[in-house]
């Protein structure tokens, strides 16, 4: 290249492109695998505990052994194990003795044991990522004065997490009602009072990770105001500038064709965003029995989401599962048929969300709503089944490219290069920040060190390896 030639194409790559737009690296904080909605009038310190309770004993109930729950869910290999209890007893025990030996002579059983134990130890650790207390859907139309007094204790309550020495969430906010005209007055009197309430409580505190979630938006003003509101807000009451997130709702059609500008609108604040997959689908007249993840119309929404919004580094949530593991007859003297009609409900249920998790995760939504304790079954299950049941493969192909550095290559009847070895890098970076493996498991089976995983892109791990 002449010298001229080169000097001009450097100066057009610092005036034109170097300050320009590109898909956004995978962040390396922390992100949440769900967030879970419930009503404010129900919200208390407790409540992100007593989530991991019942889904435990929902577990226990419906899915007291590991075949129990890979039957349920359709676990890959579930064919394979065994049926009778004393059978499954004596494999448990070998599975616990020494997992690795009993991986190479049963790795279908293993696979089921391994994600039903994570599954346990997660409700019982943290079963609650994300929470999202709502006055809106979840929550519905209330006189003035019964909002205000929900808003007030759930803020209280909400404080009161954060006031432990180990708060039980990592990510929490609250949803207001939309700032359409009819609604407007009400979520800007819920925005304020919940605001005020907690940093009273909380002693002037604000937690990381915590958002305002906006509904049923249809203009980037209306994100342009919150933000607005929250700039004041934050500045009357000497908070760090942003300390408040926006979280966007895309669930009107006017929001899907116009995502990026509804989040430039937040001016920075803007974190992440929800998709609501039945307020948009009934936007289109779509009738409630074909009302669901899987429809054209949401698929077309999610693949807009992520064309628009993946560039500017938003997290990304699916809608929710609404088939609620929930047994149909209660109580202790229960039938032979109405204890199978109550595992046959909750395993539909389980079976439902867990493929819904899946087919989110497949399409590069790594997170998603859960409504009911008892989902939390499922969402684990899902999660850990996805990350486990290809990671030997996955390992193996990145470890392959690794050594051969950045030269295309066939990895068995696969092609792989640079753009591979970076979606390889991202699939262990995913399970490592949702616990589905542990560094030390990864660094096994991609040969790769602490540091080189962490940078988070193949790039800067060829860098290191050159150096």
């Amino acid at each position: 290249m002449s010298e001229r030639f080169e000097e001009l194409a450097r100066r057009l790559f610092r005036e034109r492109l170097e300050t320009g737009t590109s898909s956004a690296a995978l962040s390396t904080g922390r992100e949440p695998v769900h967030v879970v909605y419930g009503g404010a009038n129900l919200f208390t310190s407790e409540t992100p505990s007593k989530f991991g309770v019942v889904a435990l004993r929902s577990l226990e109930n419906y899915a007291p052994n590991f075949v129990e729950l890979a039957n349920a869910v359709w676990l890959k290999g579930a064919d394979t194990l065994p049926r009778f209890e004393s059978v499954i007893r004596d494999l448990e025990f070998e599975l616990a003795d020494d997992p690795e030996k009993a991986k190479s002579k049963n790795p279908d059983a293993w696979f089921a044991w391994t994600v039903y134990n994570r599954v346990i130890e997660k409700l019982q650790t943290e079963p609650v990522e994300d929470f999202r207390i709502d006055f809106e859907d979840g929550y519905g139309i209330r006189s003035n004065e019964e909002e205000d007094s929900h808003a007030t204790s759930a803020a209280t309550e909400l404080a009161a997490v954060f006031n432990k020495d180990a708060p039980d969430l990592a990510f929490c906010g609250f949803r207001i009602k939309s700032f359409q005209r009819e609604t407007y007055p009400r979520a800007t009197r819920t925005l304020e009072l919940f605001l005020n309430v907690f940093l009273k409580e909380s002693s002037g505190r604000l937690p990381a990770n915590f958002v305002v979630t906006l509904p049923k938006i249809v203009s980037p003003d209306e994100v342009s105001v919150l933000s607005e509101l929250l700039a004041g807000f934050e500045s009357a009451h000497e908070l760090e500038t942003n300390s408040i997130g926006v979280e966007i709702m895309i669930e009107t059609p006017e929001a899907v064709m116009n995502c990026a500008d509804i989040a430039r609108a937040g001016d920075g604040r803007v974190a992440s965003a929800h998709f609501g997959a039945f307020d948009y689908t009934a936007a289109f007249g779509v009738t409630a029995d074909h009302q669901h993840l899987q429809h054209d119309a949401c698929r077309f929404a999610r693949q807009m989401m992520q064309a628009s919004l993946a560039p500017l580094g938003l997290r990304l949530s699916d809608s929710v599962t609404t088939d609620m593991p929930v047994p149909i007859f209660r109580g202790r003297d229960l039938t032979t048929r109405q204890q199978s009609e109550n595992r046959r409900v909750v395993h539909s249920a389980w079976r439902k969300h867990f493929n819904n998790v899946t087919h989110s995760l497949i399409n590069g939504f790594y997170q998603s709503w859960d409504l009911h304790p008892a989902q939390l079954v499922a969402r684990y299950a899902a999660i850990y089944a996805f990350f486990l049941e290809s990671a030997d493969a996955q390992g193996a192909r990145l470890k392959n490219f690794v050594g051969k550095a950045t030269q295309a290559m066939m990895t068995g009847n696969l092609f792989d290069d640079a753009a591979s070895a970076q979606g390889l890098l991202n699939f262990f970076l995913r399970a490592v920040r949702c616990g589905a493996m542990t560094i030390d498991e990864i660094k096994e089976k991609t040969d790769l060190s602490e540091e080189e995983l962490r940078s988070a892109s193949f790039n800067k791990i060829m860098e290191f390896r050159a150096r």
